[in-house]
């Protein structure tokens, strides 16, 4: 696509949409039927016993970086996909990047004894554990061609309730995957050299969903005109109340995990993941906080930031399982992981931009439930589908 900016998109029907997003044939017929079938289903996980499918929309008037982006999302609450349309129009364009694709896996190290010599019984294992580097490294290393450990880190717990510990990082390069798998087979796998290594014993060795080391930050700056100078002080006095305020950050935040969920379900990630890291990264300080700022420059205009670990793939997994993750890929346009996590920050920025305009103007509930209300009708001209027996 030349242009996000499609116009009278919401109007036409869900055939001329198919049409416009130039998708071949068998990419219509797969996101007519969900892209899975049973069989396929019944492979991805245990106990199968049917499909169970959710809306795939298309958000419009996204520039990032320069490039027009449709953004494919996967969501069955309303408003959501409007919303983020309609504040990525406002906004025009927004400016994005993403740290390479660093992971960490965690070996956590237990009942270690100290030497007569030291009497220190974690720093003489840490010290160990640092010296033999290259020979960790060397046997993490030997299990993927792709997924590479570049280095090692420490952490010492002096004081638990299960006594002392040391906990080994193993800083992964995962590339364009995710990595949880290369991961946890890598941790699995150097647990008897870290047991040999230490003299103390392995429990934990599993890979951290704080990728605190794979952040993603996108920006826009929203002209007063566009907003208006009432709706632009309303965002930053809301902002700042998320700032202060756990209990309205909670939600400040759901609204940015509502538009990068839908993305991250379009295009087959571990959302879960996403969101265990993004709520944790917002307590990272000990306080829980907003994700996004929201500022005014000298001339009265809208400056709006976010930052967030977005641990996503391009490549393995359910991503190349699924027929309509892979046609949500093709939409996007994206050719890395980086890229991928770039795009999705701006879709959280886009959604809490438009979440906050409509809170501090109209309210919440005046598009959401002019969008509910066609559900209703749906139902009451179809009742069959909301029959219980």
């Amino acid at each position: 696509m030349k242009s996000s900016r499609l116009s009278g998109f919401y109007k036409s029907t869900l055939t001329e949409r198919q049409q416009q997003l130039a998708l071949l044939q068998s990419d219509i017929d797969a996101l007519a039927r969900g892209g899975l079938d049973l069989k396929t289903a019944n492979r991805l996980i245990e106990n199968v016993v049917g499909l169970y499918a959710l809306p795939f929309g298309i958000a419009t008037n996204f520039q990032i970086n320069g490039r027009d982006v449709l953004i494919p999302m996967v969501i069955e609450e309303p408003s959501v996909v409007a919303g983020a349309s309609n504040a990525a129009k406002i906004a025009g364009a927004f400016t994005a990047s993403a740290d390479e694709s660093r992971m960490i896996g965690q070996i956590q190290i237990l009942d270690l004894r100290p030497s007569l010599r030291s009497g220190q019984a974690l720093d003489e294992a840490q010290q160990k554990i640092l010296s033999a580097r290259g020979e960790i490294l060397a046997l993490a290393n030997s299990l993927s061609k792709t997924v590479r450990v570049v280095d090692i880190e420490t952490r010492l717990f002096r004081d638990s309730r299960v006594g002392a510990m040391l906990v080994l990082h193993l800083i992964f390069d995962t590339r364009d995957a995710m990595g949880a798998n290369a991961i946890n087979t890598a941790c699995e796998t150097i647990a008897p050299l870290i047991e040999n290594i230490t003299g103390g014993r392995v429990n934990l060795r599993i890979l951290s969903n704080l990728a605190d080391k794979r952040l993603a930050r996108a920006s826009c700056n929203v002209s007063k005109e566009k907003l208006g100078d009432e709706v632009a002080r309303g965002i930053v006095e809301a902002q700042a109340l998320a700032e202060i305020d756990p209990y309205r950050a909670t939600t400040h935040n759901k609204g940015i995990m509502n538009g990068i969920d839908a993305v991250a379900l379009a295009t087959a990630q571990d959302w879960r993941s996403i969101e265990a890291g993004a709520h944790a990264y917002a307590a990272r300080d000990g306080h829980y906080r907003a994700l996004t700022k929201w500022d005014r420059d000298a001339n009265g205009d809208l400056r709006g930031e976010i930052e967030l670990p977005l641990a996503v793939g391009i490549v393995g997994g359910t991503i190349a399982a699924h027929p309509v993750a892979q046609i949500a890929l093709k939409i996007l346009g994206v050719t890395s992981a980086q890229e991928l996590a770039s795009v999705m920050a701006v879709v959280g920025l886009a959604q809490n931009l438009g979440a906050l305009r409509a809170l501090v103007s109209e309210g919440i509930q005046a598009g959401h439930m002019e969008l509910h209300a066609r559900k209703k009708e749906l139902l009451a001209t179809e009742p069959h589908r909301n029959t219980r027996k």
